[in-house]
């Protein structure tokens, strides 16, 4: 009845309401069966007779999805700092690549530094403000020398700050600008990283524009952006990354990573650290 071409679309329509329409597709050539049942949206039988009444055998789908190779699963690109031989843990508070911001807060939430020291530098304050860990004390101490040896002063003007002491300084914050301006200036308890012991906040020895936008003009500011990572630290609030960092620019707030993280940054070009440990941006508290 085919006569080796598929039948008219009126012939097969009325076929199939016969409920001969497979008998008809049948009779003709395979690729016609085939091609037409795909149109109709047809089940086609697994042999078909041949032209010469032989049966033919089409190929299983599952044996075709067998033969098509496994897509590898997406990895998650490496951060910057994997390049580094030696690695440090980014959540232990007493790591120097501990990461603490908006999104990140300490563990223990009241942690306290085990080894903390005043550093032999010039301090502008007292207390528990003059101190940092011993390792962060010791970097700092060179920091202070290399300054001095270019001409530049620097002083101490803020270190480690208790759990219980960034609860007053935030509440402070609170109370005179309401909580989310003071979100943007000042850390929530065990959100701080002078907390950890690992950062500290800088003063020109000339003592201007402590804290304000204008000591980015200050020959301390101006020297630490330039040579702060050959002794291991970085700015930590960077120029016009609030949000990633969560902070406005702080040219005063230094950081300790150690000298092989702080050079690295410093030659590749990235500025904050949230991008070089491959980490979420985190401008608001969740």
């Amino acid at each position: 009845m085919c006569h080796n071409n598929a039948p008219d679309r009126r012939t097969f329509t009325v076929l199939l309401a016969a409920g001969l329409g497979i008998a008809a597709l049948t009779a003709c050539t395979p690729e016609e069966a085939n091609s037409t049942a795909a149109a109709t949206g047809s089940p086609t039988a697994s042999a078909s007779p041949s032209a010469t009444g032989s049966p033919t055998a089409s190929a299983s789908p599952s044996a075709a999805a067998a033969k098509q190779p496994l897509a590898s699963p997406r990895k998650a690109p490496l951060p910057p700092s994997s390049s580094l031989p030696k690695q440090h843990s980014l959540t232990d508070p007493r790591s120097p690549w501990v990461v603490v911001n908006k999104h990140r807060p300490l563990t223990p939430l009241q942690f306290v530094p085990p080894d903390l020291v005043q550093p032999a530098v010039q301090l502008a304050t007292s207390g528990e403000s003059a101190l940092l860990n011993s390792t962060t004390a010791a970097a700092a101490g060179k920091l202070f020398a290399a300054a001095a040896a270019d001409g530049v002063t620097l002083t101490l003007a803020s270190g480690y700050r208790s759990f219980q002491s960034q609860t007053a300084t935030y509440n402070g914050y609170v109370a005179t600008r309401g909580r989310a301006s003071a979100d943007t200036a000042s850390a929530r308890p065990g959100f701080s990283e002078h907390q950890t012991g690992w950062a500290f906040d800088i003063g020109d020895g000339g003592g201007a524009c402590s804290f304000q936008p204008c000591f980015a003009e200050q020959p301390a500011a101006v020297w630490v952006k330039a040579n702060a990572f050959k002794y291991g630290f970085v700015v930590r609030y960077p120029w016009m990354l609030h949000e990633t960092t969560g902070y406005y620019y702080e040219p005063w707030h230094l950081r300790y990573l150690g000298p092989e993280a702080a050079g690295d940054m410093a030659k590749r070009g990235i500025a904050s650290v949230e991008e070089y440990f491959g980490l979420e941006a985190a401008p608001a508290y969740r």
